[in-house]
């Protein structure tokens, strides 16, 4: 009798410490606790594999930095997983987010395998790592890990990052090198890591999101036979439980929580058979960070604190924010400052940006790097984009899908922007034009009023408008954008663009024009 743990981490998003680096308080999260986690895990059983399942090297200042001014010297990521020994790795849609250079120096100074059996060279079909799966072998249980990234990336992702490949079907790849391996390897247990999510209830089974392909779990365990563990992540949800006899785990996000799968074979007829698996979901809120980890990345850690602490400027106003619902609702100087730094820098005189999470505190007086990583957390470049009155139309209106009328009669959030994943970063504020969005009316039919220059918006006639890569390529849904001719492309990070901004002027007014509002 075997007795193994699969312990999963997924959409790290650079994760290490734990702590807010927006104000260096405590948070309970990182891989310095997923390795004291590891070590106690470890010295109950040696008998355990541990799988990252993507969206590993961006999301903290910490990675952005490395990044930045470190990227030279060894991914700080991918130090900390080489000193834990991790199995493997899968491909996530933000590995690709600082280009293929950094991408794969990462991948070539793991000491663990990256997997992505759908992600392939154009040129020659084959998957871009060249590894679909791998067969690990505990006394002689074989075991083999299949990687599996959700496709939608090129709707996101910068095309220059991801030049050269393509991105087949992660259901369709799935199914076919399952069976290949059912076929070819034998295997004892057959692991899928998929960084993507479920697109259905994993309970009810009840449609949660528009079928686009982006998540494809639940297919995958309904449709698919001989999946014995689904590893999943992407929407950054809670789950442990089994759709369909698959025994599945999503852990959250940034290492608060991990993932394990706890799996008993016996030999029986002399073949290993699963007798018994079980989910969990561990909280790591109580477990102390590994010291040894914390000296691994101590280099890197006090370059970023000094770099975060960097004065930059000063404001003149206020542009402090501390209710992100009011700042949805009607102009602010954060996000007018933000749209009027993108028109400055690409000339373009349409503007649109969004606020990317309800913990944004503004900027105070005095800014910081700091300030400004906590505030724009996405490593986005601009696109100028030449798009119709039209399309304008529709995207506000797609916007304006975020609010609904409560119960009470009261403005809320809709549920589709808050779950399975938070999609705050999905609505946008714009510059440049005068709206007015009435959630009181029907969908579709909520802009009334859209003006530029005092006079009625024409919906035939094209406008050049600068917003983030993300949105451009179409990222939230908004199609009408897909495809459209780039005028001006920006590589620069945001981040940067608005430093620069702030150390070139000394000091910024913060200023609202008031030129748009919502009502209910």
């Amino acid at each position: 009798m075997l007795r193994l743990s699969i312990v999963e981490t997924s959409d790290l998003h650079g994760s290490i410490l734990p702590i807010n680096y927006g104000n260096n308080k405590y948070l309970p999260a990182g891989l310095a606790k997923v390795s004291t986690y590891l070590k106690e895990l470890r010295e109950k059983n040696p008998n355990v594999l541990t799988i990252d399942n993507g969206d590993l090297i961006q999301g903290t200042p910490l990675t952005y930095h490395y990044v930045k001014k470190l990227s030279t010297k060894e991914n700080p990521m991918i130090k900390v997983l080489n000193h834990l020994q991790y199995d493997a790795a899968v491909i996530g849609n933000h590995e690709f987010n600082y280009g293929d250079a950094i991408l794969k120096q990462a991948v070539n100074s793991s000491d663990f395998p990256w997997l992505s059996a759908n992600i392939l060279e154009e040129e020659t079909g084959v998957p871009f790592l060249g590894k679909p799966y791998i067969i690990k072998v505990v006394e002689d249980v074989r075991i083999v890990i299949l990687g599996v990234t959700t496709h939608y990336i090129p709707n996101w992702e910068n095309p220059e990052h991801i030049k050269g490949l393509s991105f087949e079907d992660a259901y369709e790849s799935t199914k076919k090198w399952v069976n290949f391996i059912q076929i070819n390897e034998n295997p004892d247990l057959l692991v899928v890591s998929y960084h993507g999510g479920f697109e259905r209830d994993p309970l009810s089974g009840q449609q949660t999101e528009t079928l686009t392909g982006e998540n494809q779990g639940y297919k995958m365990c309904k449709e698919i036979s001989g999946i014995d563990v689904l590893l999943t992540g992407h929407q950054h949800r809670k789950i442990a439980t089994k759709i369909n006899g698959v025994l599945v785990l999503q852990p959250g996000v940034s290492g608060n929580i991990v993932g394990q799968a706890d799996i008993t074979l016996d030999k029986r007829n002399g073949k290993w058979e699963v007798i018994r698996k079980e989910a969990s979901l561990v909280s790591l809120d109580e477990v102390s960070p590994d010291q040894e980890v914390i000296e691994i990345i101590k280099e890197y850690e006090q370059a970023t604190q000094m770099w975060l602490d960097k004065p930059i400027g000063k404001i003149k106003g206020d542009m402090s924010m501390s209710n992100a619902q009011e700042i949805r609702t009607r102009d602010h100087a954060l996000i007018e400052f933000i749209n009027k730094v993108q028109m400055h820098v690409s000339g373009a005189t349409i503007s649109n940006t969004a606020l990317f999470h309800n913990n944004a505190l503004g900027f105070p007086s005095d800014v910081t790097m700091r300030d400004i990583v906590s505030n724009y957390i996405y490593p986005n470049t601009l696109k100028v984009i030449k798009i119709t009155g039209q399309d304008i139309k529709d995207a506000l209106e797609r916007s304006a899908t975020y609010f609904i009328i409560n119960s009470d009669g009261k403005l809320d959030v809709n549920p589709s922007f808050t779950t399975p994943k938070p999609q705050h970063y999905n609505y946008d504020m714009w510059e440049g034009i005068d709206y007015i969005l009435d959630i009181s009316k029907p969908v579709g039919e909520r802009v009334i009023k859209l003006e530029r220059n005092e006079c009625v918006l024409d919906l035939s006639k094209e406008y050049e408008v600068v917003m983030n890569n993300y949105r451009a390529g179409g990222g939230g849904d908004y199609i009408m954008y897909k495809n459209k001719p780039v005028i001006k492309d920006i590589p620069m990070d945001m981040s940067e663009l608005i430093a620069n901004y702030i150390l070139e002027k000394r000091e910024i007014e913060a200023t609202v024009n008031n030129n748009w509002k919502i009502i209910w």
